[in-house]
């Protein structure tokens, strides 16, 4: 376990499964209410999803992936149907593990609203929880991203598609509090687990979501393909040392074995 909450959270779990916890009827509220919260965000209209702006959640993606969304949306493949349930999935779970974390004990922030203050730029975001004075982020995820991808914070890093570390990095830094990790829990089992940021560099990410938005706001393609090139290629070279490192160990087996 890699966080002193997550025993007090097992320990709550087990005595669920025993008959011996009681969910209070305010931490009850709490869930419904967030859970109501969220339908209404996701299906209160008034904005439609595809607008462009630079926040938490999308300044650490692949910065020519957000040029495309900001000056090519009609080149955008459409949101599948599922995309409101899997939103909705996430939302769900935040509340539930939130009233999870209340009930066993476990004393944090709520989610706030906060604003990082670039050169030319205010990003916007909300982060989930602060506990002992440091950032989390509750995110759900599939068996794979799960097993693999949130093994540590350095496979999260070496793949992360969807920012989650710039998003992490901002909401401290706009915060002023300490960069904590993520709180992630398995949406088919229902496994759950504390990934410490071990290893971020604040400013190192602060300077790339400066960059980021620096490339978005000039609207320079060639410049948002460019770092999305070195990010691909940094990619490819930790899957080819993956590989590498796996097929050492695979001969070194086979040689044990026979």
């Amino acid at each position: 376990m890699n966080h002193p909450a997550e025993l007090a959270l097992h320990q709550y779990m087990t005595d669920a499964v025993n008959g011996n916890s009681i969910m209070s009827d305010d931490t009850i509220k709490q869930v419904a209410d967030d859970v109501s919260d969220a339908l209404k965000r996701q299906f209160g209209g008034g904005k439609a999803r595809g607008d462009f702006r630079l926040r938490m959640s999308n300044v650490g993606r692949p910065t020519c992936q957000l040029w495309y969304d900001k000056n090519k949306p009609e080149v955008a493949l459409p949101f599948p149907t599922t995309f409101m349930m899997n939103m909705m999935l996430g939302d769900i779970v935040e509340a539930v593990f939130k009233g999870l974390l209340k009930s066993a004990g476990v004393q944090y922030e709520d989610a706030d609203k906060v604003t990082l203050e670039l050169k030319d730029d205010q990003i916007n975001g909300e982060y989930d929880i602060v506990i002992d004075g440091a950032v989390d982020d509750v995110k759900s995820a599939s068996n794979w991203s799960y097993t693999n991808k949130f093994e540590s914070y350095d496979t999260l890093a070496s793949g992360d598609g969807f920012g989650y570390v710039a998003q992490l990095a901002g909401y401290a830094k706009a915060s002023g509090k300490k960069v904590g990790g993520w709180w992630v829990v398995n949406k088919a089992n229902g496994a759950f687990k504390y990934v410490p940021a071990t290893g971020l560099n604040l400013d190192e990410e602060i300077a790339k979501i400066q960059k980021t938005a620096d490339t978005v706001n000039n609207n320079v393609l060639n410049d948002a393909l460019s770092l999305c090139l070195r990010h691909s290629e940094a990619r490819l070279q930790v899957i080819k040392y993956s590989m590498t490192v796996a097929s050492s160990v695979t001969t070194a087996l086979t040689a044990g074995i026979t």
